[in-house]
């Protein structure tokens, strides 16, 4: 693969900084460009100039220059972007599974920031910090009416720095503080058990630099347990993606060798590629196959695979490769919809450009572009429907989204009634104590989707939903 990809470095397809996008990081750029707008420039210089002499107050040359690229780029649809250097650095983090911070899964509740788990082995973890412990103040900033990602960057830092957290502790009613040492965390991106005899479960919440090695490892660890399994449930729920070769690595672990994986197609001719089940599109320059050693019968182990409106970009190639060759079932509900490709140029030693390229496609061809992977069985996520679902954001939902090349959009419009309703079922929802809120965590003995898909794997009868349709692809308005 990467003699014909000359200029390709990596591909990772996923949620960096809050975007869910599929990106080729290439090292260099093309070499023509086509005629440039004369007056259009001109006019842009103007507007350069009588911001410098007109504004109310002194402007920084450079900013305004960052400013005009990165509202060009946004422009555009939702997933090209403009990288300064603090955000090429966190988009780079992001694919790695590696940060400097403390170690906590956060989320917000009530304005304020809630530990929704500590990262074992972690400082915040060896700190005592608790699942619903609440962050109220991050050194001497008050967390109220911060945003989600503007309370990360306060946690986050260099190595061997200090973040005294004030921590409010609902369940003993009371307030204390920790002063924590910031460390390189790496994340857990797999996990994964014997439910029951015969029966695993392996959860991949992104596709990371790491991601492949340690699936391969946990499959053989389950495998060691119960050599004669019979059943495995993949599951992708909530997976936003990653690196684009580890999407293909997963999939070619459960595939025939050397079958389509996914396709691109976009202008350049890069651009037009085809990744298949073997080592050349997914191995890495150093080291060995990580697929290598796997166990053979993964490759006829039934599998089940489970998806939901957070299943996007790299979860969904896969689910997409193991539909169309009727490897596995695809239970759940209708995916996110994100089938485009970013390609990530560097601009200098620490920036860069992520710009749209292509498209991708299923091996039978399928664009998934504000669409997404209509599961084979619509299971809902609880006993009683699909108690928020309307409230995820998908593809289809983000401003300049692109449509998917293969068709007209059709609007929804019962769309909106739902998210009201949801919105309204939530709130109330989050006034119960954790113990009594309807959704439980993934791979609990408590998760409904996974007892339906440990149900479609025994053969026995399956709750689908009463409710869920196909979600048609929503119109774009010009």
């Amino acid at each position: 693969m990467r003699h014909k990809l000359k200029i390709a470095g990596w591909i990772s397809i996923g949620a960096i900084t809050g975007a869910l996008t599929t990106v080729s990081l290439q090292t260099v750029a093309r070499g023509s460009l086509a005629p440039l707008p004369l007056e259009e420039l001109q006019q842009l210089a103007s507007v350069f100039g009588m911001i410098k002499t007109d504004y109310v107050e002194p402007v920084d040359e450079k900013k305004l220059i960052s400013n005009a690229i990165s509202g060009m780029v946004s422009g555009l649809d939702p997933h090209s972007e403009y990288f300064d250097k603090k955000s090429f650095k966190e988009f780079r983090e992001g694919t790695s599974g590696k940060f400097v911070g403390v170690g906590i899964e956060i989320t917000q509740e009530d304005g304020l920031v809630k530990v929704v788990s500590p990262i074992e082995g972690t400082p915040a973890y060896r700190a005592g910090i608790k699942p619903n412990d609440l962050i109220t103040k991050i050194d001497d900033t008050a967390v109220k009416g911060l945003s989600l990602s503007d309370a990360v960057k306060k946690m986050r830092g260099q190595p061997n720095t200090k973040v005294t957290l004030t921590i409010f502790r609902k369940d003993e009613s009371r307030s204390f503080v920790v002063t924590i040492t910031r460390e390189e965390i790496q994340t857990q991106s797999v996990r994964g058990k014997i439910v029951e005899p015969g029966y695993a479960w392996i959860r991949l919440s992104q596709f990371q630099d790491r991601t492949v090695e340690d699936f391969a490892r946990k499959v053989t660890e389950i495998y060691k347990q119960d050599p004669n399994l019979k059943g495995l449930v993949l599951d992708l729920r909530n997976d936003p993606g990653g690196l684009l070769d580890s999407a293909v690595a997963i999939s070619a672990a459960f595939l025939p060798d050397n079958v389509t994986v996914v396709s691109t197609k976009g202008q350049l001719p890069e651009s037009n590629f085809t990744y298949k089940a073997a080592p050349e599109f997914y191995q890495r320059r150093s080291g060995a196959d990580p697929l290598k050693g796997l166990p053979a019968a993964l490759k006829t182990v039934p599998l089940v695979v489970l998806v939901n409106e957070g299943t996007a970009s790299a979860s969904e190639i896969v689910s997409g490769a193991l539909q169309d060759y009727k490897r596995a079932t695809i239970m759940g509900s209708q995916t996110f919809g994100k089938g485009s490709v970013q390609t990530v140029r560097p601009l200098g030693p620490d920036t860069g450009l992520k710009l749209t390229t292509a498209r991708y496609y299923t091996p039978s061809g399928r664009s998934i572009q504000a669409k997404g992977i209509v599961p084979d069985v619509l299971v809902d996520e609880t006993e009683k429907g699909n108690l928020f679902a309307a409230l995820r954001t998908r593809e289809a939902d983000l401003d300049h989204h692109l449509n998917s090349g293969q068709g007209p959009e059709v609007k929804d419009p019962a769309r909106e009634k739902a998210r009201d309703d949801a919105r309204k079922e939530l709130e109330l929802e989050m006034l119960k104590p954790q113990a009594e809120q309807k959704v439980p965590e993934l791979g609990s003995d408590k998760d409904f989707q996974l007892a339906q898909a440990l149900n479609q794997l025994k053969g026995r009868p399956v709750m689908v939903s009463k409710t869920m349709t196909e979600r048609k692809e929503e119109k774009k308005e010009n």
